[in-house]
């Protein structure tokens, strides 16, 4: 069967495009409302705002597994455009280089909010469908990475909306899984 490569899905937000940007764009803070993501590190220690080149590892977890991923920001166009590409993966460290995914976010105007897309692509085009749709019914109990990362998305994109959303001096929304 061939593999879907890309998935993607989008969600109104009641924050202007220079918020949802600066917090998306902030590798560190993606634990605060992904499935997966516990956070990053950026490399070389320089936080701050995103620009093309800038990497970081991202810190994993599914169920009792654990992993960094290494990636590299190809996009940083403010209020528009986040992108980076993930290149390298192990467990405490990324060791293995490869392509692997994309990760997109489009933040789109939308009367006083923003429309923020998020998009997930496969790199792994080398890998014989066969050989990889094996593997991700492994590595996802039973699903292809891009209907698990469907579903990833939208569990991303419903928690980053209430906690952008959570009124000034509310509690902390606490992310679904």
């Amino acid at each position: 069967m061939p593999r879907t490569f890309s998935v993607s899905d989008s969600v109104l937000v009641d924050a202007g495009p220079s918020t949802v940007y600066q917090r998306v764009s902030d590798p560190a803070l993606m634990g605060g409302w992904s499935p997966e993501n516990l956070g990053a590190t950026v490399r070389g220690g320089a936080g701050g705002s995103a620009y093309v080149g800038m990497v970081f590892d991202g810190h994993n977890k599914r169920g009792p597994f654990r992993w960094t991923t290494r990636c590299t920001v190809t996009a940083a166009e403010q209020d528009r455009l986040f992108r980076f590409r993930v290149h390298a993966i192990g467990l405490r460290r990324p060791r293995l280089p490869g392509p692997i995914a994309t990760w997109e976010y489009r933040f789109e105007p939308a009367g006083e909010g923003t429309r923020v897309t998020e998009t997930w692509t496969d790199d792994r085009r080398t890998w014989p469908d066969a050989v990889a749709n094996a593997f991700d019914r492994v590595a996802t109990r039973g699903h292809t990475f891009a209907d698990f990362q469907q579903r990833n998305i939208r569990t991303t994109l419903r928690n980053l909306k209430a906690v952008l959303e959570a009124a000034p001096g509310a509690a902390p929304v606490t992310p679904s899984p």
